[in-house]
């Protein structure tokens, strides 16, 4: 039996990061009925597709059920009572104060089922001068500081390569919340609200820059500090094919087998004397050699260095081939495709190896 069987789960929420932590219970297990309006969500239209059906939507929203239903409609919230009296998790993502209008709030399910968890994400969170404001995950990463110390060669801030916010300000607090109000919920009887902010979880990533600000008063500059671009130890380095070298030899341990592979002067090898000419010199030594040569010296030695793959090369890496994390399927327009890799450890997914995503209203019996 998977860890969550037997708890219902319904699924207010659109686009990434609410489905992303409904996609999570569903892989361990949760009944998940993801609420739709009657066109569908706005996922549903997204590119690329395969046979009509968006491939961004069926990855997020495999194993899941749909229920579509105007929630502005005369006697919606009727209907969707007796569903709300049998759930145990209710995910929502719409700005504060939305579902409350829709007659869909908290303190109105909590008096239909007292024992409901209720966890909204929202950018800016229930409260505060900001929790009105439209945004995206780049907003919340520039509001909380963390973009600032990702910066280019010119000292401009640089697009995240994936949604931080969204997922690991979203997506995954959310989970951890709701297994958390569900344990709370085994001891008490009782459900409670979660209020998950993307921007306030932010900050979590900014541990050592938080430590250093308040600490020192010297707040880290873009690409400054350890692991922001400050140090040889940490850092990108462009080999002569134009390729790149992801070099954390962090440790002394590792820092000294690096230097002494790439044959680094002696007298730059302590960094703390002058960082910046140490990278100049691990930089100019890497630029020498071809990402091919360097990927066959690195070979079983102990440096915490290896060349920066593309997407196609990583999805094509023996190691992740071996552990299985593409074995998964989905079937989108008749196509089966790798299903989407979730932090689920295999021991609390279901043996099915090709999962399936809900057409739209697929599970409208329940409002029979």
């Amino acid at each position: 039996m998977q860890p969550l069987t037997g708890v219902r789960i319904l699924d207010f929420s659109t686009l990434l990061p609410g489905p992303m932590a409904t996609l999570l219970l569903a892989d361990a297990g949760a009944e998940v009925i993801k609420i739709e309006r009657p066109s569908g969500e706005e996922m549903r239209t997204s590119q690329p597709k395969i046979g009509g059906d968006s491939v961004n939507f069926g990855l997020l929203n495999a194993g899941k059920r749909s229920l579509a239903i105007d929630l502005k409609a005369p006697g919606s919230i009727d209907k969707l009572t007796p569903l709300i009296a049998s759930a145990d998790v209710v995910i929502e993502q719409f700005r504060p104060g939305v579902m409350d209008r829709l007659g869909l709030g908290y303190e109105f399910m909590r008096a239909i089922n007292a024992r409901i968890i209720y966890c909204s994400i929202t950018g800016y969170g229930q409260t505060g001068p900001k929790s009105q404001i439209a945004a995206h995950d780049l907003n919340y990463v520039a509001e909380s500081g963390l973009l600032a110390i990702a910066a280019d060669s010119a000292g401009a801030p640089v697009v995240p390569p994936a949604l931080i916010a969204d997922i690991a300000g979203g997506a995954y607090p959310a989970v951890m919340n709701v297994l958390l109000a569900l344990r709370r919920r085994e001891q008490s009887g009782a459900g409670c609200k979660i209020d998950i902010s993307m921007s306030d979880n932010m900050f979590t990533f900014l541990y050592w820059a938080m430590g250093e600000g308040v600490t020192t008063g010297k707040w880290p500059t873009p690409g400054g500090g350890l692991i922001a671009g400050g140090s040889p130890r940490y850092q990108i380095y462009r080999t002569a094919d134009d390729k790149f070298v992801a070099a954390a030899p962090l440790e002394q341990k590792f820092w000294e087998n690096f230097c002494e592979l790439i044959n680094l002067d002696k007298s730059l090898r302590d960094d703390g004397i002058d960082a910046a000419a140490t990278k100049r010199a691990v930089a100019a030594i890497i630029a020498k050699d071809t990402a091919a040569t360097w990927t066959d010296r690195f070979e079983q030695k102990d440096i915490c260095c290896c060349i920066v793959k593309t997407i196609e090369e990583a999805t094509n890496d023996p190691h992740f081939v071996s552990r299985g994390l593409f074995a998964r399927k989905l079937n989108i327009g008749g196509h089966s495709v790798p299903a989407l890799h979730t932090p689920v450890s295999p021991t609390f997914r279901a043996g099915v190896t090709e999962q399936e995503f809900p057409t739209l209203g697929a599970a409208n019996d329940f409002l029979n």
